[in-house]
């Protein structure tokens, strides 16, 4: 999704050093160049990061790719091996890879490697998979690395700690980074837009009504480029309503998106669902969160497409 890869994007390149150790997972690593997979020059299929590193003394590339959802057409190994041998040719070093999945349940059948078995033309290309919902949490504030700590609501709390509390407790934990006030209102926009993969909008918005920030995360640069774009719709209508409704407006459109995205991934992966098939539309015009959470559910238990489409006629076209 556009929003969140846009999130992504801008704390890894605000933050490299913190995610060329996590990827890597070593702290020796000096960050030389954050380069710009935008130029055409690099690659007409973009990667989302290229950090130049030196390790031990070897340059070599740190690149990462962020995914909400399973990718599929075409499949992750083969969309890696592409990006990863496109940097090689270019830049002729090591190349790191990894691809961070940020929606839970996102990439649990990503084998992490591409690999060819023709006799004589045999081929391998590894990358790691990294599921922000199995990284410890804690262990990531405690560390104080300010680009992860955005990530942290996605990851996993300490044990028998409540979901809302956890999250309370990220917000908090950025909110009393020593920041300049613009950096700061740019971060806090983006943690609580990422927060929305996994919380419900209410909960984000009364946990940042409760810490005092909401008027900072509207004076955010990120914020104001979201509504530039279309994509945080509801900030825009927001600045007449009230911007505690406005950006809720925005989230939640974000995370119906996803859910559509969801749903649609599944079918495909099931039952082989195409784009064009009719179902495919019906589903994008469904607008409730909860009538998409239970489309979700029955597109996973669903014993067929029939079985899905009974369940999809409930809803208005």
């Amino acid at each position: 999704m556009a929003e969140f890869d846009a999130i992504s994007k801008h704390l890894i390149q605000t933050y490299p050093e913190d995610f060329a150790g996590f990827t890597l997972g070593r702290e020796d690593v000096e960050v030389l160049e954050v380069i710009d997979t935008q130029q055409p020059t690099v690659s007409a299929s973009h990667a989302d990061s290229l950090i130049r590193v030196r390790i031990e003394g070897r340059e070599a590339l740190v690149h990462n790719e962020f995914q909400t959802v399973d990718s599929t057409k075409p499949p992750m190994p083969r969309r890696m091996a592409g990006y990863i041998g496109r940097a090689v040719e270019r830049y002729g070093l090591p190349v790191c890879s990894s691809v961070i999945y940020l929606r839970p349940g996102a990439g649990g059948r990503d084998p992490g490697q591409y690999s060819q078995s023709h006799p004589g033309h045999r081929m391998l290309v590894e990358y790691r998979v990294i599921r922000l919902s199995e990284q410890d949490g804690q262990r990531v504030l405690d560390a104080g690395r300010e680009g992860l700590i955005a990530f942290a609501p996605l990851m996993k709390p300490p044990e028998g700690m409540a979901s809302r509390t956890w999250l309370r407790l990220c917000i908090h934990a950025a909110h009393a980074r020593p920041m300049a006030p613009p950096a700061k209102a740019d971060f806090l926009a983006g943690m609580s837009l990422l927060s929305g993969l996994v919380y419900a909008p209410e909960t984000i918005f009364d946990i940042i009504s409760r810490e005092g920030i909401m008027d900072l995360i509207r004076e955010s640069s990120f914020a104001r480029y979201l509504t530039r774009q279309g994509i945080e719709q509801g900030i825009e209508q927001g600045i007449e309503r009230g911007i505690e409704q406005g950006i809720e407006q925005g989230i939640e459109q974000g995370i119906e998106q996803g859910l559509r995205e969801s749903i649609l991934a599944v079918l495909e992966i099931r039952f082989d669902l195409a784009a064009s098939h009719p179902y495919a539309a019906r589903v994008a015009n469904v607008d409730d969160v909860q009538d998409l959470k239970a489309l979700l559910r029955a597109a996973v238990q669903a014993s067929g497409l029939d079985a899905f489409g009974e369940l999809l006629d409930e809803y208005p076209e």
